[in-house]
């Protein structure tokens, strides 16, 4: 149930904690995916608490419906086909209540990032686009909009002038960047501020996109 707070792993740092990063794996991880990345994103003197929430186990159709950790269920790698909303609704709300626990440790909204990669990602996206307190920012790595026709409808005014990273391997072979191209050019569409970053790469992560979440990180948090 979504008012079950989600398991994490924390990166907490030798300073006193000013500000925090939510960031959720892909799919099949689980939160330890990205924890290795954290010294290498430079940004040990802005006081970060990072948290690496595991998604909850769940069939996945494309898994031949074997459970697996997931944000929400996907049907097949045609990432047009059918949403499991209900599943999308549940994670938001589950990463929701991680976001406001930071809120009730002493950290404000607009002192926290919410990042994702792949299926985590699109998490972010959907949740960053809602969320009704302003967000230091959202990073949204080789992923996706999910819901995409209903945000009109359900953006949350409060996050409209929050900063969005979206960055995308150009060979990537499980989400096209077709896709984060069109997520994009929706937040664009709608008025977001948007930072584009585009790498020669498939559905992973590089040394420069690391470098470009550090600048990022530091931006918005400084």
């Amino acid at each position: 149930m979504a008012d079950q707070l989600l398991p994490a792993v924390e990166v907490i740092p030798n300073t006193s904690v000013r500000c925090a990063v939510v960031w959720l794996h892909g799919l099949g991880a689980d939160g330890h995916d990205f924890e290795p990345i954290v010294p290498e994103l430079g940004v040990k003197d802005l006081g970060v608490r990072f948290v690496f929430p595991h998604a909850p186990v769940r069939p996945v159709t494309l898994n031949g419906g074997m459970p697996m950790r997931a944000w929400y269920d996907i049907t097949g790698l045609d990432l047009n086909r059918r949403e499991d909303e209900d599943g999308v609704l549940d994670s938001t709300a589950r990463v929701r209540a991680l976001i406001e626990r930071e809120m009730e440790r002493g950290i404000p909204a607009e002192r926290i990032v919410l990042a994702g990669f792949s299926q985590g990602g699109a998490i972010a996206l959907h949740l960053g686009l809602r969320f009704d307190a302003r967000l230091a920012g959202v990073i949204a790595l080789s992923t996706w909009l999910p819901r995409a026709a209903h945000l009109e409808k359900e953006a949350a005014p409060a996050n409209r002038p929050t900063p969005f990273l979206l960055c995308h391997g150009s060979a990537d072979p499980m989400v096209p960047v077709e896709r984060g191209r069109a997520a994009r050019l929706e937040l664009e569409r709608h008025g977001y501020d948007v930072v584009w970053h585009e790498y020669p790469m498939q559905h992973q992560v590089c040394p420069a996109e690391i470098r470009a979440i550090g600048g990022f990180l530091r931006q918005v948090l400084a």
